[in-house]
């Protein structure tokens, strides 16, 4: 179901692109090219993250590493068990946000704003399927003792999917964008061992998932585009034109 919703939400974007991509002048012209989203991930670009999501898988298994999480845990500080978790909960999207922020200031990314959506879109549904498949499973339960959903941190899994979805399209801006945003990526994270929602293995196991989610969206997303875009161009189109001041319907087939 997931997949269907997904293949129908990327067609439909693709298509509305490629409609405002025509002609401003005479809309009669119908030019339908479009600029893949692009990246330069290698393998290598994998090793850190999923070195980070292993320790945290090994630590499930190790006595001996468990010492670390609750050394960690008595030694920093924790706020009350009523406090606000507001800070966390909107941190974790911010990057993000910062990028459609950034577009709408007229700064844009290395992608259009549709292509973005599509591949913030397929992060989050690696993501989430990803984390929430390991948290029923994994039964690590949580510093405060609330429930058995401790391992591996959502919050910082989309605290950092989010940073390097913003750093991968401003860093040929500035690396401060990049900056910025794992910046308030590594502050989600101290914040869920702060409120004591999390252990630290928890937290780099997260934050190992929630680059991989998106460096693998960055991967995946122009194949699928290239895919479904191929598709669209050998069927056939209808669409409302304007030409002189005339309304009308073209009807465009591609053999």
């Amino acid at each position: 179901m997931i997949r269907k919703i997904f293949t129908i939400i990327l067609t439909t974007l693709t298509v509305t692109y490629s409609v405002f991509a025509q002609s401003e002048n005479d809309s009669s012209q119908i030019f339908i090219q479009h600029q893949f989203a692009s990246n330069d991930y290698t393998f290598n670009s994998f090793l850190l993250p999923g070195l980070m999501t292993t320790y945290g898988f090994i630590v499930l298994k190790s006595k001996d590493l468990k010492k670390i999480n609750e050394f960690m845990n008595i030694n920093i500080p924790h706020s009350a068990a009523n406090a606000s978790h507001l800070a966390d909960d909107v941190l974790q999207f911010s990057p993000a946000l910062m990028v459609y922020g950034l577009n709408i200031a007229g700064i844009k990314g290395r992608n259009n704003v549709v292509d973005q959506t599509m591949i913030y879109v397929m992060s989050n549904l690696i993501l989430n399927g990803t984390v929430q498949s390991i948290k029923n499973s994994s039964n690590e339960q949580r510093p405060d003792l609330s429930d058995y959903r401790s391992f591996p941190s959502g919050h910082t899994a989309e605290a950092f999917a989010s940073a390097e979805f913003l750093r991968e399209e401003y860093k040929d801006k500035s690396p401060w964008y990049g900056y910025l945003g794992y910046g308030m990526a590594v502050t989600t994270g101290c914040l869920r061992m702060y409120h004591q929602k999390h252990w630290v293995s928890d937290v780099v196991a997260g934050a190992g998932l929630g680059i991989i989610s998106t460096r693998l969206s960055y991967i995946l997303y122009p194949l699928i585009q290239k895919k479904l875009f191929k598709i669209k161009m050998q069927k056939t189109v209808v669409m409302p034109f304007l030409k002189n001041q005339a309304l009308g319907f073209q009807l465009v087939h591609r053999f």
